[in-house]
């Protein structure tokens, strides 16, 4: 890991407000990556499903260390507490934040406030299309995004290559005004690997495929992270 200038930790938000878009998956993932990479991580849990715990208490403790936090309690009174942030280790470096969906105004602005970076998967439906559209319009509107801009990107999830849906979500999301950086592919390793607490990265060459669809993803990452930590 590179020497980090930055005083706290560097929180990515995973957020769409349509459910069913492969949030948690993204969560968990992005969240193996990072502890592969040497970063202390801890994984935030928002979401009352609580899928992100759940996979991590099914983790191996032999595999990098991931801390992690259920902090879906606080969406209480259409606000989000920033309580959960006291019981992060010392020496935290990336915190991964998990999010249910339906997420908009008070609780979408106060997630917004505590992230420095934010990724949204979306997935090739029309439907999800049209709401990933709305949705980039209320996070970039939030007083805290406009207040504070921060890197943001979209990511492809669950596609099947070659396939006319994909090309027309291809096509949607380079046609958008914030990046499109990665497409992760519709893949039942994906489900075996998170009901054992497993990410892509933790397999090292035997899934060869979805570990290289994570490149363009960390490359883009690894870019937003030396602008944040360098002064």
């Amino acid at each position: 890991v590179r020497s980090v200038r930055y005083s706290k930790p560097i929180t990515i938000l995973i957020a769409n407000a349509k459910g069913g878009c492969g949030k948690t998956t993204l969560a968990t993932n992005l969240a193996c990556q990072l502890a592969r990479k040497g970063a202390v991580t801890s994984l935030i849990d928002h979401d009352p499903q609580g899928s992100s715990m759940a996979w991590l208490k099914a983790r191996n403790p032999r595999l990098p260390i991931i801390n992690g936090f259920e902090a879906s309690q606080s969406l209480r009174q259409n606000t989000i507490s920033s309580g959960w942030k006291l019981r992060i280790p010392m020496g935290t470096q990336r915190l991964v934040l998990d999010t249910p969906a339906g997420l908009s105004g008070q609780q979408l602005n106060a997630l917004v406030s505590q992230s420095d970076i934010i990724l949204m998967p979306v997935i090739p439906s029309a439907i999800d299309m049209r709401a990933v559209r709305k949705f980039i319009e209320e996070v970039t509107n939030t007083h805290a995004f406009r207040e504070r801009p921060r890197a943001i990107a979209v990511v492809a999830n669950r596609v099947k290559r070659n396939t006319l849906s994909f090309g027309q979500l291809q096509t949607f999301l380079e046609g958008l005004e914030i990046p499109f950086i990665a497409s992760l592919r519709d893949t039942q390793f994906y489900v075996k690997a998170g009901e054992h607490g497993y990410g892509v990265v933790d397999f090292d060459r035997t899934h060869i495929r979805e570990t290289e669809e994570w490149q363009p993803l960390m490359t883009w990452l690894d870019d937003a992270l030396v602008k944040i930590e360098t002064p």
